[in-house]
């Protein structure tokens, strides 16, 4: 088998995919990425045993033929290449490689193609619905963030997709924050949900951010796959029933306050900067239109506070919040401008852009933190 390859594009095909190969695998041909070349088509495919991704590569090429080769080693030698064609010449009797490039040549052995594991190719009696990249990337964007790494409640360490006849819904919590998030423009002929895990969502965030083309999500109570362009994720999703997100966002939140995102999300990253390393705490004092954001750390003795002015209607109250959580969920809002709503110091608060984007609803809550004061 011989080809001819962009390095350039090669190499961006093998950086998507090398995100799914975990450090440790239980086969060591998974730490292997899959070349199936048929002619002018060279098909990868990388996967860690719960994760599989498929994409596709115009090439220039003969023969037909399966081999894998290690990710780790061509990646480090695809990115010290500037963009030039490169020859791949591969012994089909013993699997050994030579890329030939404009100055130098490069040899090592793969292994027989045969041996990696099958990909799903089809899910009998799948769900199955039609969402942008657009829209799947901004959803995974703002919820990813908030999923847990809980080995008790495994649900948790995903993206809940809640999927109804007029709109769906990803909804992520790790019991301190949860995010929902609705679109209008998406939507299914029959209500159905699954959730994604962690690996395969951020998997997708970073392939997506390329992408133009509609994303066809199909699923059955096992795996979930995702098809756009020449690209193929099929994934094992977390089963489980995930937690009835609505009914711990709290209504009626009689204290609000509109604040300039920007200038809340820098005073609070200045002023955690000296908060307690163990417990991340920083005060929010609310009065008068004003909010004194303050923290401290009794044992180096250092403490900062600012205060921002906003639009505050509600009466005087003084409420804690972890630092990174609350700079986390700032950073994921886009409006201008955000609304937090509270109703007492020891009930969760909401995080609301002033202005949601067309067709989009989020909601962000955030459980505060018990002050001693």
């Amino acid at each position: 088998m011989k080809f001819q390859v962009s390095s350039t594009k090669l190499l961006q095909q093998m950086q998507a995919l090398s995100r799914i190969i975990a450090a440790k695998n239980s086969l060591q041909i998974l730490e292997s990425v899959l070349f199936d070349i048929n002619g002018s088509n060279l098909t990868l495919t990388a996967s860690d045993g719960e994760t599989t991704i498929r994409t596709q590569l115009e090439i220039e090429g003969q023969g037909a033929g399966k081999v894998a080769f290690d990710a780790k080693r061509l990646l480090d030698t695809l990115k010290e290449f500037p963009e030039q064609p490169l020859t791949f010449d591969i012994n089909d009797q013993n699997f050994s490689l030579n890329i030939a490039s404009s100055n130098g040549n490069y040899s090592f052995v793969g292994v027989n193609g045969a041996e990696y594991p099958e990909m799903i190719q089809s899910l009998e009696n799948a769900h199955e619905f039609v969402i942008t990249a657009e829209t799947l990337l901004s959803a995974l964007n703002k919820t990813v963030f908030c999923t847990a790494d809980d080995e008790l409640r495994p649900v948790m360490n995903g993206v809940f997709f809640d999927l109804a006849t007029d709109k769906v819904t990803l909804v992520a919590t790790d019991a301190h924050r949860l995010v929902r998030y609705i679109n209008v423009t998406a939507h299914t002929e029959e209500p159905a949900n699954f959730i994604l895990p962690k690996k395969p969502a951020n998997l997708l965030r970073n392939v997506l951010a390329k992408e133009q083309e509609d994303v066809h999500i199909s699923f059955t109570d096992k795996n979930v796959c995702f098809m756009f362009g020449k690209t193929i994720i099929v994934c094992r999703q977390i089963e489980g029933r995930f937690p009835n997100y609505n009914a711990v966002i709290p209504q009626n939140n009689q204290n609000k306050i509109v604040v300039d995102r920007q200038t809340i999300l820098n005073a609070a990253k200045r002023v955690a900067v000296f908060a307690n390393p163990g417990t991340g705490l920083i005060k929010l004092a609310l009065n008068a239109n004003q909010i004194n954001i303050s923290a401290q750390d009794i044992d180096f003795s250092t403490s900062a506070e600012e205060t921002i002015e906003c639009n505050y209607d509600g009466s005087p109250m003084n409420i804690g919040f972890k630092a990174p959580f609350l700079i986390e969920i700032l950073a994921a809002v886009q409006s201008n401008e955000v609304v937090i709503e509270l109703a007492d110091p020891s009930k969760a608060g909401l995080i609301l852009p002033f202005e949601n984007e067309e067709n989009e609803d989020i909601v962000m809550l955030l459980m505060p933190m018990l002050l001693n004061d």
